[in-house]
């Protein structure tokens, strides 16, 4: 099993960064890709982006493609998702997520196993 907590959210002007981070507790998370989703009210779950266990391979959403980078410290357990150029459609709870696999190729990201309780992010115009 796998626990996730996120932090690392808050309130940010447009164009603004801000810089997620998953902290994951559990044996399994070395091994398990791992992603970052996010719900804004009234809105449906959004895929933001994943990483495989290693590193090596990421994914993105066309949202977010060039404006985010997922990274990994395996050696710490954390997962980050740095976001720049941050805009209002940007506002949402982000939460990370666990899959069982650790590759992502025929893995449909909204698969995971595991999830955070999510952190706020708001950006203002």
């Amino acid at each position: 099993q796998i626990q996730l907590v996120e932090s690392g959210g808050g309130s940010v002007q447009a164009g603004g960064s801000l810089r997620l981070s998953c902290a994951a507790s559990g044996r399994a998370f070395i091994t398990s890709a791992i992603g970052w989703f996010r719900q804004a009210p009234g809105k449906e779950r959004e895929f933001v982006a994943r990483i495989g266990w290693s590193g090596r391979s990421t994914d993105y959403a066309d949202s977010m493609a060039g404006r985010c980078t997922i990274s990994r410290d395996n050696d710490k357990n954390i997962v980050y998702l740095q976001m720049t150029s941050l805009k209002p459609e940007d506002t949402a709870v982000y939460f990370c997520a666990a899959y069982e696999k650790g590759y992502l190729r025929g893995t449909p990201p909204d698969s995971y196993t595991y999830r955070g309780q999510g952190t706020q992010v708001t950006v203002s115009s």
